[in-house]
């Protein structure tokens, strides 16, 4: 582990929670970080999925956007435990605003960003994405971006992910956290 990496691990101490649109890589990226600090990664798709006995496709057709959102926020309320750990959260997740005021006042909140482009040739390669289901994925991910990065804006930190490999997003946000101390 290099020095920015234990420089950064000995400033974590709250949950590190990656917002930002569906296809940046939180999870991914997530998982990356939390093995570099050497903390747990908690993905809060999976904790929603695991507490409804439900996928989150099946939880959007039978019950609702509205429904999975109030889910989403009670697990990430729950996984906002003060304990150190990475929490890589559903793009919609930070637009909620009782979510967004637990992450800002509890966690060191990462909005990780990346071209439109970028994100059309990753969502492109699932077919899981409930907002993306039989629509365009350009035009929603446009109408998204115009809405939600204003919100994404008031995270702590904000590093851009492009079309190398996660490891170098990994590496903005150690240094990132590294200026924090």
């Amino acid at each position: 582990m290099n020095s920015e990496a234990n420089l950064a691990r000995a400033n974590v101490e709250r949950p590190i929670v990656l917002v930002g649109l569906m296809g940046v890589g939180k999870s991914t990226i997530g998982r990356r970080l939390a093995q570099r600090l050497q903390i747990p990664f908690v993905d809060a798709d999976h904790e929603i999925e695991d507490a409804a006995g439900l996928s989150i496709p099946e939880i959007f057709e039978r019950f609702g956007e509205g429904h999975f959102r109030d889910g989403e926020r009670r697990v990430i309320a729950r996984l906002i435990d003060g304990q150190a750990k990475v929490i890589a959260t559903g793009g919609g997740a930070f637009m909620n605003p009782e979510t967004r005021a637990l992450i800002l006042a509890n966690a060191v909140s990462v909005w990780i960003d990346a071209d439109l482009e970028v994100i059309i040739e990753r969502v492109a390669r699932r077919d899981n994405r409930p907002l993306l289901k039989g629509k365009n994925a350009r035009e929603v991910l446009t109408e998204l971006a115009k809405v939600r990065n204003p919100i994404y804006a008031l995270a702590d930190l904000h590093v851009r992910s492009q079309s190398t490999p996660h490891d170098a997003t990994v590496n903005s946000i150690l240094e990132k956290l590294a200026c924090l101390a």
